[in-house]
């Protein structure tokens, strides 16, 4: 917004105005050129200049010449990944074959979902003190999941009881402090908790 400069003998100056609380401002004069505070250009460095102006395309290269280097049919896969072109060429091969009414459109759907099956470790498979019990198909009532991490933690104090028994008769450990013989006398009961908590699941 320009300020109204106004013009008498003296020469340009800028009137007088109210304050919010009532009172008046002088009337201030004013230079040839002078430009008020609110109408300066706010300052910009080189830096804040240039990402104004800068193009989302590689330094050296411009637009036009891009699309001109380019092979027929790249262009809409140019950014994209390995794996991105993969799949692409997968959808226009399912897109044709529905076009032509094949009907292996189904096959590779099946393949796509075999690709992304992935094959995890049984827990059970690992721990050397497995029962030949097969694992429990999951459940999604809470007690069934109360159940499972009890029955692997006990697995756990097991498992460390019975190293702890190796190591004490290799002759690894001289002296079975306190808690380590707590925890060889729980060998029985351990094992007895698991099978009653296997039974019952």
């Amino acid at each position: 917004m320009a300020t109204p400069y106004l013009e008498d003998d003296n020469g340009k100056y800028i009137a007088s105005t109210q304050r919010p609380d009532g009172t008046w401002r002088k009337p201030r004069k004013v230079r040839d050129g002078y430009t008020p505070q609110e109408e300066v250009p706010v300052y910009e460095n080189k830096f804040v200049k240039f990402f104004k102006v800068k193009s989302d395309l590689p330094p050296g290269m411009s637009a036009p010449e891009s699309q001109e280097q380019k092979p027929p049919g790249d262009s809409d896969t140019a950014g994209l990944s390995k794996a991105a072109k993969r799949n692409m060429k997968r959808k226009e091969k399912r897109k044709q074959q529905q076009e032509d009414g094949d009907g292996d459109g189904d096959v590779d759907s099946v393949s796509d979902a075999v690709e992304n099956v992935s094959i995890s470790e049984d827990a059970n498979e690992k721990t050397p003190t497995s029962t030949s019990n097969p694992p429990n198909p999951p459940d999604d009532s809470g007690a069934s999941a109360e159940r499972a991490k009890k029955l692997k933690n006990l697995k756990k104090k097991l498992r460390q009881a019975e190293d702890l028994q190796q190591k004490v008769d290799s002759g690894e450990i001289d002296e079975v402090t306190k808690d380590q013989k707590e925890k060889l006398s729980r060998v029985e009961t351990l094992r007895d908790e698991i099978l009653q908590l296997e039974r019952e699941s």
